[in-house]
């Protein structure tokens, strides 16, 4: 099997942009609406989920059903998609104090973690939200802070 990678879209100004920094690294990926998730999803290495103009707290929040997904391949969550994880696994997601637009870097960068291999603190990152994760859920363990944000990346 090739390293492809599924993309679910919650409707993110950046899916296309994270789709071709994927494909950028030779990975073929496919963007997909979170609601119209493929029947086989063995044919992904990863997912990939979305930010999104909505908030998790929202009524009208998409609200997908990853039990095909969760623990059966890697997740990566961005955004949005961070928040549905924290928010739908125990965690606290709130309005932002300070809504974070633009250039952000990351102050905290924890120690040995795969995802920020050669990502050295200072990096300068980009944010767009409203609300943040101000409570990881239980098994949740903090990554990266910016300023503004405590919980900018986390893994479950």
């Amino acid at each position: 099997m090739q390293n492809n990678v599924l993309i679910l879209d919650f409707g993110s100004q950046y899916t296309q942009l994270i789709a071709r920094r994927v494909r950028e690294l030779n990975i073929y990926c496919e963007i997909h609406p979170y609601n119209k998730i493929p029947e086989d999803i063995t044919q992904f290495k990863a997912v990939i989920l979305s930010g999104s103009p909505f908030s998790v707290r929202g009524e009208s929040a998409p609200h997908p059903d990853l039990s095909k997904i969760r623990k059966k391949v890697p997740l990566l969550a961005v955004c949005y998609g961070a928040q549905y994880l924290a928010h739908f696994n125990g965690g606290k997601v709130e309005a932002s104090e300070i809504r974070e637009y633009g250039r952000a870097n990351l102050s905290v960068i924890k120690a040995e973690e795969a995802l920020f291999e050669n990502i050295a603190e200072n990096s300068q990152v980009w944010m767009s939200h409203s609300d943040t994760i101000k409570e990881l859920p239980e098994n949740g363990v903090r990554l990266a802070s910016t300023s503004d944000v405590l919980n900018a990346a986390y893994r479950i």
